[in-house]
């Protein structure tokens, strides 16, 4: 089977890595791909966004299997194009996307399907926005309606930083098109948890649980990112997986199929486990990033048979294999990461981080300049994930090897499922 993995980040460097241990994918291509990717397969030069390109490409190459990484091509209805033209892809429909690429259906479909969600309120007008904040009795989050970029959401700690996020959004048009419509929600407390399910449009087989962090610096502070860090499985209450698939993950799939956009491919829900019980903050439509760097490696499966069975309807009805050991994914970024970078700072070290033991680097902003030498090329530059039989050795090996690795710049969080309490502080 030939697969085409479809985006350029460490999301789809570590799709290609666990594709590319199968004895079943006879060719790896990745488009974009990176420096990473380049080195397990073949890049193709076609954007991710650029959805005929890719659906040309398929059908010229005989493609058997197309996995999609990142949102945006999903939403835009890659999975209604590649199946008009007889292809077979990894992932959800633009009908099923929309839990992903409109907060505000989302959270009315769960409203109609009872599944556990912040109260909320949707609006399209800023005045009756912000009447509705002001009458409320706590803290409130702003979430822009559309896709944008992880930057759609505004939790507000005041009254007046809600406001604000109305004005910014409605108003001044911050994030354009994505913020004109709102949905203003209470702001939940506590930890919070990834579960993602594989799905076919009738069943789900659940992935290993994962938390990733979002801050940009030790402590959780700082502004937010795409991610700085993840560990899986996390350690959880007897049961509460067992109520997370009952409440949530399977009323979301009975749901879909139900309003007739069956949900086939990774369903993730980003969930706050508050006193009340688990709810939902967000649902995506595909591998999460970096969730993804620390899920793969735990599991006992040929990926490319698994996801060609979910796209097929014929999903196992059993649960996955996984490895008995845990995962830690670091996030080595560039200074200034998530504002303004430099690009093309030469990288040392890779080579003997990766002697450490248990540990595979999976390379997101990373290119090959003129001379042959990888250099970095976006923000989040590359995802250390060290693995091991308990959560410490995983995280300890993970740690060890960001330490021989070198750019300028360079810097990390230190707290990555560090235990509560224990968090070393400072940067690289």
């Amino acid at each position: 089977m030939r697969v085409l993995v479809v985006g350029g980040g460490g999301r789809e460097h570590a799709l290609v890595w666990k594709l590319a241990q199968t004895g079943t994918v006879g060719g790896l291509f990745c488009a974009p791909g990176n420096a990473g990717t380049a080195a397990l397969g073949t890049n193709v030069d076609i954007a991710a966004t650029d959805v005929g390109g890719l659906r040309d490409f398929a059908v010229r190459e005989g493609i058997g299997l197309t996995v999609v990484g990142p949102e945006d091509p999903l939403v835009a209805g890659i999975g209604d194009a590649f199946a008009a033209a007889g292809l077979r892809l990894f992932g959800p429909s633009r009908q099923a996307a929309r839990l992903e690429g409109s907060k505000a259906f989302a959270k009315e479909f769960m409203a109609r399907h009872g599944i556990p969600t912040a109260p909320f309120e949707v609006f399209d007008d800023a005045a009756r926005a912000r009447d509705y904040i002001r009458a409320r009795p706590g803290p409130v989050v702003v979430k822009a309606d559309g896709l944008a970029a992880g930057k759609g959401a505004f939790v507000c700690s005041t009254t007046e930083e809600a406001l604000q996020a109305v004005t910014d959004l409605m108003e001044r048009g911050m994030l354009g098109v994505a913020g004109r419509t709102v949905v203003v929600e209470d702001r939940l407390e506590g930890e919070e948890l990834s579960v993602l399910a594989l799905c076919d449009g009738e069943s789900f087989m659940l992935l290993p649980p994962a938390r990733d962090h979002k801050r940009a610096f030790d402590g959780d502070a700082g502004p937010n990112t795409g991610g700085m860090g993840a560990f899986a499985p996390v350690p959880l209450p007897p049961g509460l997986l067992e109520e997370v698939r009952d409440r949530v993950i399977a009323p979301a799939v009975r749901g879909m199929a139900r309003e007739g956009c069956p949900y086939r491919g990774i369903l993730y829900a980003g969930l706050m486990l508050t006193r009340d019980g688990p709810a939902v903050l967000e649902f995506n439509c595909r591998f999460g990033d970096p969730e993804t760097q620390v899920i793969l490696p735990l599991l006992d499966e040929d990926l490319a048979e698994l996801l060609a069975a979910a796209a097929s309807d014929r999903l196992p009805a059993r649960p996955l294999r996984l490895h008995n050991r845990y995962a830690v994914c670091v996030v080595v970024a560039s200074g200034g990461y998530p504002g303004p970078y430099r690009r093309g700072l030469p990288i040392a070290g890779l080579e003997r981080a990766a002697e450490v033991p248990g540990v595979v680097i999976f390379e997101a902003g990373t290119a090959c300049d003129a001379g042959g030498r990888l250099v970095t090329s976006g923000g989040r530059v590359l995802g250390v994930t060290g693995c091991g039989r308990s959560l410490a050795e995983a995280r300890e090996r993970a740690y060890r090897a960001c330490a021989r690795i070198s750019f300028e710049g360079m810097h990390y969080r230190r707290d990555i499922a560090a235990p509560a309490g224990g968090a070393p502080g400072g940067n690289a």
